[in-house]
Formats: structure tokens, C-alpha cells, sequence
């Protein structure tokens, strides 16, 4: 499949789980492992259905690697809502999340709002769009002026201008791509998966937005075990500014 094919089977797989989502009355914890609450199990039985008739491998957040996915040349790696304690809140900043990866790296990515449809995709070397138009960050190259995302909050004040804490990082990442933010910063250790920036990662990098790991680990994981540290930034120079922001304490 090319892009363009790969972006319908993804905005069917977020359709899907716009579906499932509606008619669910009880969006609580769901009792499964912690923090694991019953919109994400009700919406990553409806993508994956979809993806894996389409013929991509899965590893998702909720359900781990799909049989036989590593046999197959492109893995759709989801997170069928990301910011589950928002959505069961009803704070409308939660996604569904899907990035297509090839033995190249990203391919393909889809973040959409599920609270307001508001829909980022990207092709590798084809750009990123919100709902169709073109998007681009703010070009901001200095801490002391940005509105900075942040996950979790850090021992010290950084030198930012401004900070939000907003709860979805595919959303956060989404965000800087098009100029919304001028940077993000996840202040935990090891706490996001693939599924929860992959989406956000390819958006931004088509967009023109850097994205690194504040460690300097390869971003692109397939395992379901592994965990990396994602910064974003409107401008390299920014970027710079939050990775040494981020190194004045451990990892």
C-alpha cells in the first residue's frame, strides 16, 4: 500500500473506534490491569479489526503484538485512546493514535480528536495536514518566549514563558506541529510507549518540527516493552534550549 492507501485504512480504523466510543455508556476503569479503562478495550477490538483486515501487523497499547505481525511488512502501531483519564472524565483532549511503520522507519500516521474530529495525518515526504490543510509550527527558537506541553512537571521552573499540562501526547506533539505549542517536554522517566508519540512523531517531523529523545535513543521502537522520553520543538534551536532544560536532572 502507498501512503495515500494506508491513510484510508487509518481513518477507517478511527472511524471505527469513533463508533464504538458512542454508544458506550460506562467509560470507567475497566478492572483489567491499572489504568487500562473500558473505552480503551471497547475502542482496540474496533481497530484492530480493522487494521489487521486491511493485512498490517498491530502492536497496540492495549493488546500487544498481533498474530503473526512480525511476519508482515508494515506494523500499524496504536493507541486506541490516548488520554483515557481524560476522555473518562469527558475533558476533550483524547486521540486515537496510528503510525504505519516500514523497515524504514514511519510511513504513515493518523491523530484525531475524538472529542472534536479535528484530524493530523502524514505521509513521509509528503507533509502533515489538519483536516486537510497544511500545517507548520511557530518557528519559536527561544525557551523564554514559549508556551511549552509538558508531561508530568519537573523539580525546577525551565525558563519557559508559559507551560499547560493537557494529558494526550499524540494530541501535545500534534500541537507543536502545527504552531498550537512552541515545544513539549515529558519531565517522567521512560513513561511513554510507541503507540503514545509515534502518530505525534511523524506528524511533527513532516511539519518541520524536530523531535528528539532526551536521551538520545532511537525513537522508532516495535517492542511493546520498550518506554522513551519524547522532546518536541518548533525550531532546532529550541529543541536544543529543552534537551539541556531536561538534562539538568536524571532520567
Amino acid at each position: 500500500m502507498n501512503g495515500d492507501q494506508l491513510l484510508e485504512v487509518l481513518a477507517e480504523a478511527v472511524d471505527a473506534v469513533a463508533g464504538s466510543l458512542s454508544g458506550l455508556a460506562d467509560w470507567g476503569l475497566a478492572g483489567t490491569r491499572p489504568g487500562q479503562y473500558r473505552s480503551d478495550l471497547v475502542a482496540d477490538a474496533a481497530a484492530v479489526r480493522v487494521l489487521t483486515t486491511a493485512g498490517l501487523g498491530v502492536l497496540s497499547e492495549e493488546s500487544g503484538l498481533s498474530e503473526g505481525a512480525s511476519e508482515l511488512a508494515l506494523l500499524a502501531v496504536l493507541d486506541p485512546v490516548d488520554g483515557s483519564t481524560n476522555a473518562s472524565r469527558r475533558i476533550p483532549w483524547f486521540a486515537t493514535s496510528i503510525c504505519v511503520l516500514d523497515d524504514d522507519g514511519p510511513l504513515a500516521a493518523m491523530v484525531v480528536n475524538q472529542a472534536t474530529g479535528t484530524r493530523y495525518e502524514a505521509v513521509r515526504r509528503g507533509g502533515a495536514r489538519r483536516d486537510g490543510e497544511e500545517i507548520a509550527p511557530s518557528g519559536e527558537e527561544s525557551l523564554g518566549r514559549s508556551l511549552i506541553g509538558l508531561s508530568g512537571y519537573p523539580p525546577r521552573h525551565l525558563g519557559w514563558r508559559w507551560y499547560r499540562s493537557l494529558g494526550a501526547a499524540a494530541l501535545d506533539l500534534c500541537a507543536v506541529a502545527e504552531g498550537t505549542l512552541d515545544g513539549y517536554i515529558d519531565c517522567m522517566r521512560d513513561a511513554h510507549g510507541g503507540w503514545d508519540y509515534l502518530g505525534g512523531l511523524l506528524v511533527c517531523s513532516e511539519a518541520g518540527a524536530p523531535v528528539a529523545d532526551a536521551a538520545g535513543r532511537d525513537l522508532v521502537v516495535r517492542e511493546h516493552c520498550a518506554r522513551r522520553t519524547p522532546v518536541a520543538a518548533a525550531s532546532a534551536s529550541l529543541l536544543s534550549e529543552l534537551l539541556a532544560a531536561r538534562a539538568t536532572w536524571r532520567l
